[in-house]
């Protein structure tokens, strides 16, 4: 009747969560169409293109509603062009599942955007835990010279659809180098959502 409590060591440097009942990663190759210097990416790609950009170590408990998904995702350092490597980023199937990114090591920012096109930027530090709320789009993005590793929190029935940025031609906002820093700038192919698009995704608002 009653699933049997479980006690997970992640490995704040190397992302491994003992216990985690999946594992995938995303290379080089398999994230086209994310950044704008199109060029910059596929030199890249024949160069390395089968170097690992970010791999998640998960646990799924149960598919039922109202369990959790959890785990870590290691990010390697890197540029295409000056913007910084970024994950493909989503928002969830279910629009209305939250989800939450603790910063175990390394720098980043968590990209965020709401259905209508605003853009919220927060850090992801050692220590700093990111609540990403209903309905927002997610990104993350490595801004540092060192590998970023965060956790992460979701419930397990949120989904996630992964075409809604490249429907727009990317998020509003890009994240690149400014000398030992980084900026904000916006993407010049963005295409705002129309009003029937925004509607279908807050229409999952009350969705049990």
């Amino acid at each position: 009747m009653y699933q049997t409590p479980t006690s997970h060591v992640i490995d704040p440097l190397s992302g491994v969560m003992t216990g985690a009942t999946g594992r995938y990663e995303k290379k080089l190759s398999e994230l086209s169409g994310i950044y704008l210097d199109t060029a910059a990416y596929e030199a890249e790609c024949a160069r390395r293109g089968d170097d690992v950009v970010y791999t998640v170590h998960e646990a799924r408990p149960r598919q039922d509603h109202g369990d959790l998904i959890f785990g870590t995702t290691f990010m390697e350092p890197g540029r295409i062009g000056n913007e910084f490597f970024v994950t493909r980023g989503h928002i969830h199937a279910v629009a209305n599942r939250p989800e939450t990114y603790y910063g175990e090591s390394g720098s980043g920012l968590m990209l965020l955007e709401s259905p209508e096109g605003e853009t919220k930027i927060l850090p992801l530090d050692p220590c700093v835990l990111v609540y990403v709320p209903p309905m927002w789009i997610h990104r993350t993005v490595n801004i540092g010279t060192e590998p970023l590793v965060l956790s992460f929190c979701y419930p397990c029935d949120s989904g996630q659809d992964y075409g809604i940025i490249a429907k727009s031609g990317g998020m509003e906002t890009r994240i690149v180098a400014d000398g030992d820093g980084w900026k904000a700038i916006r993407n010049p192919n963005y295409r705002p959502r129309t009003e029937a698009e925004v509607r279908r995704i807050l229409a999952t608002a009350d969705q049990q």
